[in-house]
């Protein structure tokens, strides 16, 4: 079972941060990622927002970096971890755009990019760039269909859609990869739909563990029906974790202790059809998530698949 993280710092939602966020620097960001790479996890990701309006500013804040800006400066810095957008809002951007950003990251990645996407949620943030946001999941349908051109091998792709046509339009760098995974975030039916027919993996949005099979299951049916063929990768957010004993409040959800007991928490979740976990760790500070990174990279990760 393979364990990623979604980054610090790079978005600062308030139903996740840590206050010492607020204050941290591109600095603290990439040695927060050197050290998750150093200590095997599969992947790192970033979230996407365009602009928040005022009305969400309070809980959502606006901090957002962008995800092909993010991920790219990651990939500069890094070996071996995966770089996965959890999610690019793809609606938001014409497929030949984010065909061009996602290539060339891949390219320059040599071939670690994991395209998570989603429909979105904030409607201010599609009017204002003119995309129509009742319509939203048919324009990620398509544009997810138009990409699986584009990001093909081709020098020059051809796609012809309700929204979207191209031809005779060439682009390189091509990607690394000759099929770049798509992750569909979400548990609503669409997107448990649009994961099993478009998908290449599933990343739930924080169900809990007793949702999990049902939702695994439903995909896997909707999967077969459409005569999709190829594995189908399905994740997990977990809950947020301390190797150890804190010795401070980390909040009565969280699972704290020994490396023996969160693995076997955490090896419950593949009884339950889950192939990776998105694990959050909570911290005081940089040098504690690095600590708390590094600790489980070496104590609970070679325990997880016992």
């Amino acid at each position: 079972m393979v364990y990623g993280m979604q980054l610090p710092i790079q978005s600062q939602s308030t139903i996740y941060a840590e206050p010492w966020e607020a204050s941290a620097s591109a600095a603290d960001l990439a040695e927060v990622a050197r050290a998750a790479d150093r200590a095997g996890f599969g992947y790192l990701a970033t979230c996407d927002h365009v602009a928040i309006p005022r009305r969400l500013a309070g809980p959502m804040s606006t901090v957002w970096y962008d995800p092909v800006a993010t991920l790219s400066f990651l990939a500069g810095i890094t070996e071996r971890v995966r770089l996965l957008s959890h999610v690019a809002i793809l609606g938001l951007r014409h497929p030949l755009l984010s065909a061009k950003q996602y290539a060339t990251l891949d390219h320059l990645s040599g071939g670690r990019l994991i395209l998570g996407v989603g429909a979105g949620h904030v409607q201010e943030e599609f009017e204002v760039l003119g995309v129509d946001f009742a319509r939203r999941g048919a324009v990620l349908d398509e544009t997810l269909d138009a990409l699986r051109a584009a990001l093909g091998p081709e020098e020059y792709p051809r796609f012809e859609g309700e929204l979207f046509s191209f031809k005779d339009l060439g682009q390189l760098p091509r990607p690394a990869q000759a099929r770049i995974p798509v992750w569909v975030g979400g548990s609503s039916p669409a997107a448990v739909r649009r994961a099993a027919v478009r998908g290449d993996g599933w990343l739930p949005q924080g169900d809990p563990r007793d949702e999990l099979p049902a939702r695994i299951a439903r995909i896997k049916e909707l999967r077969a029906a459409a005569g999709v063929e190829g594995p189908i990768e399905f994740g997990a957010i977990t809950e947020a974790l301390y190797v150890g004993e804190p010795g401070w409040d980390t909040g009565r959800r969280t699972l704290t202790g020994k490396a023996e007991a969160l693995a076997e928490s955490l090896r419950a979740y593949k009884a339950l059809g889950v192939d990776q976990i998105q694990v959050r760790f909570r911290s005081r500070d940089r040098a504690e998530l690095t600590d708390q990174i590094t600790a489980f990279g070496a104590e609970v990760g070679p325990l997880l698949n016992d």
